[in-house]
Order: structure tokens, then sequence, then C-alpha cells
């Protein structure tokens, strides 16, 4: 498992997911906290590419030898790429929250959302105050 970090160049949602910025496309994970809190990750259910989902709604699942817990869009947008790979291998979202392990590729269909998220230094304070 990878040592806790939160890049300096994502944003962050409060229900531990991350946005890296890419043009008008956004890349969405969880963060480091949330795949420790859930532990070992054997399944994600991810949506379709195509598919609309809207900020605060939750579009996945990610199953762990602890529990199930939805996926909450940070951002509202169209899917267009589903990290594939997490099909046989979830547990790279354990290994590496913040590269291999992303979840989805979201067209960005409201950017003024990105104002609500955090910065990596304001999530570390959410933390502590959780």
């Amino acid at each position: 498992m990878a040592d806790e970090s939160y890049p300096q160049d994502l944003r962050y949602y409060k229900e531990h997911d991350w946005v890296r910025v890419d043009g008008e496309d956004a890349v969405f994970g969880i963060t480091w906290f949330a795949q420790d809190a859930l532990g070992e990750i054997v399944y994600a259910e991810l949506p379709e590419v195509g598919a609309e989902i809207k900020a605060g709604e939750p579009y996945g699942e990610l199953e762990s030898v602890k529990a199930v817990t939805d996926v909450y869009a940070p951002l509202t947008g169209e899917v267009v790429e589903v990290n594939e790979a997490l099909q046989d291998e979830p547990q790279r979202v354990n290994e590496d929250c913040y590269g291999e392990g992303w979840l989805i590729r979201v067209r960005m269909t409201a950017p003024g959302e990105l104002g609500d998220l955090m910065e990596a230094d304001a999530y570390k304070r959410f933390l502590d105050e959780a």
C-alpha cells in the first residue's frame, strides 16, 4: 500500500475523492485516506462510457474486504473513459490511488464546480477536523 499523501496539483472533494483537471476533462479517483479506510479493494463497479454523472451523487461502488461504499462525483459531466484495468486488478486503487488506481475520466459540463473543491492543504485540515 502506498504512503499517505495528498498531491498539491489535485483538487479534493469532501467525500474523499480527488480530481485532476486535464483540459476540458477531469480524472477522478479516491484519496489515500479513503482507500486506507476501506482496506483491500476487491471489486470496482464503475459507470459506462457515455453516462451522465452529477456532482454530489454516487456514480459507482468500491467493494473491499470490509465494506461496500458508494463513490461520489466531485463534478458534473459525461464519462468519457473508465479505468478498465480495475476489473481484473481492483487493488491498483490501494497500490497507487493517484496514478494507476484512477477510476474514471469525465468531460466536465459545469467547470465552475471546480471552485467548490478543496486544495490539498484545505483537505488535510478537513481530515484533521473530522
